[in-house]
């Protein structure tokens, strides 16, 4: 008997509830229009967001190394072509990245030889961070092949190529066509030079690369270091920066004998690049913040809205104890009006900043005017494409639903407390 009974309390108390947002329909709607809002620009901020970092992300690993690099634990720091990876390495990543369980993300892998130097003319020598890549392979991850501004991209049967930075050529007074010497310690720890000619010159935007970074060939550089073919890193490049982890924890399980024996080390790009990683946690922790500030505002309106009804009620709630109503079902009531409130506001605002999103999806949204009509900014010393696509998660809307129940849930708590500490026979003499 007392199932039945609590189904038939539960349903009384619902009605209760549903009846009383429905007769103050003004209040409730103006406290909805504000969830709504609310609950709008969260999901199209966080979706928004999250394709900007995806962004910063995508374009530091690319120029980086990668959203996943196997290299050497000193090379971090060392930078000398002595902590290089054996070639037996190259294989053992290729046969784990074939894995079912992880194939599904790689979208690219590579090989590069890196190695600071000095890049020489007739006009003197600057300090130079020389790479030796695969062209074929570079020329679709990196975004330095579109960039170029005079001559051409590395291509496969190259030798003696150099893709210059346009801060290096102008420093040593270079031009499409000019021979310049790099010179570094290869493999015997001698100082080696590489005669190269100038097949094409780029500007990133970002300084610091265009003033030292050269790639050439990876057999030339192979050749010139006495490296064979061992590289500095491998690097892997992945659909979603979210598999990093995945991939990650994947590959140090198939790659447990190098590791254990010091040949090799993985990195994610959060530990690779800390300064990338930290320029987006400082992101979206600000927003954060402010939505956080923003739903303070809207919770104490949600608090007044139901805590209003409360004090009108008392009447209401004499008479309901009165019939059988017990006071911790009283105070139920309210929180249900708290929950349907929210619950229902929630979901449409969270529906609406989606379609606002979507609405953005397929061209972007265009960040130019904002930027002085720059084609691209930098950030973290990183190249950023200003055209945002906001990058949909259904974790981002079931976090988003979340939290607006919960809100609702801890602004109802108040006014239901007080709804069930109600005297019965007090409330009866109470007049409206």
């Amino acid at each position: 008997m007392r199932e039945p009974q609590s189904s038939q309390h539960l349903g009384v108390i619902l009605v209760l509830a549903l009846r009383n947002l429905r007769r103050n329909a003004r209040r409730t709607i103006l406290t909805a229009t504000a969830l709504m809002v609310g609950g709008a620009l969260l999901i199209f901020s966080l979706l928004l967001g999250d394709g900007t970092h995806e962004q910063w992300i995508d374009s530091g690993v690319r120029t980086g190394s990668g959203h996943v690099t196997i290299e050497r634990p000193e090379f971090r720091l060392s930078r000398k072509i002595e902590d290089r990876l054996p070639a037996s390495t190259r294989p053992l990543v290729t046969t784990a990245l074939k894995s079912p369980d992880v194939a599904s993300h790689v979208t690219s892998v590579f090989a590069r030889l890196t190695v600071t130097g000095l890049a020489s003319s007739a006009s003197g020598a600057r300090p130079a961070q020389i790479l030796g890549v695969d062209p074929v392979t570079e020329a679709t991850l990196s975004p330095l092949d579109e960039q170029v501004i005079d001559g051409r991209y590395l291509e496969p049967g190259d030798r003696l190529a150099a893709y210059v930075g346009v801060g290096l050529v102008e420093s040593l007074d270079l031009r499409l066509g000019s021979r310049l010497v790099l010179t570094a310690q290869d493999t015997h720890k001698e100082i080696a030079g590489q005669l190269v000619r100038v097949v094409g010159v780029f500007r990133s935007g970002i300084p610091e690369i265009d003033q030292s970074l050269i790639h050439i060939p990876l057999d030339t550089a192979g050749e010139w270091l006495g490296t064979g073919h061992d590289v500095t890193n491998i690097g892997v490049m992945l659909d979603d920066s979210t598999a990093v982890a995945g991939l990650v924890q994947h590959l140090r399980s198939e790659l447990a004998d190098p590791l254990r024996r010091g040949e090799a080390v993985v990195m994610g790009w959060q530990e690779a690049m800390p300064a990338l990683r930290d320029a987006v946690l400082i992101d979206e922790w600000g927003s954060y913040v402010m939505f956080g500030i923003l739903f303070i505002i809207i919770g104490f309106s949600i608090v007044n809205t139901v805590l209003m009804s409360v004090l009108h009620r008392y009447r209401e709630f004499g008479v309901l104890q009165a019939l059988g109503l017990t006071p911790p079902q009283t105070g139920a009531v309210v929180l249900i009006e708290g929950l349907v409130l929210t619950g229902l506001s929630g979901v449409a605002g969270v529906a609406l900043g989606f379609g606002l999103t979507w609405f953005f999806l397929a061209d972007g949204l265009d960040m130019t005017r904002m930027m002085d009509g720059l084609d691209e900014m930098t950030f973290s010393g990183v190249a950023i494409d200003p055209v945002i696509y906001p990058v949909f998660r259904m974790t981002r809307v079931v976090q988003s639903l979340g939290f607006i129940v919960f809100l609702g849930a801890l602004a109802s708590v108040y006014p239901a407390v007080r709804a069930a500490t109600v005297d019965a026979a007090e409330a009866m003499k109470f007049e409206r």
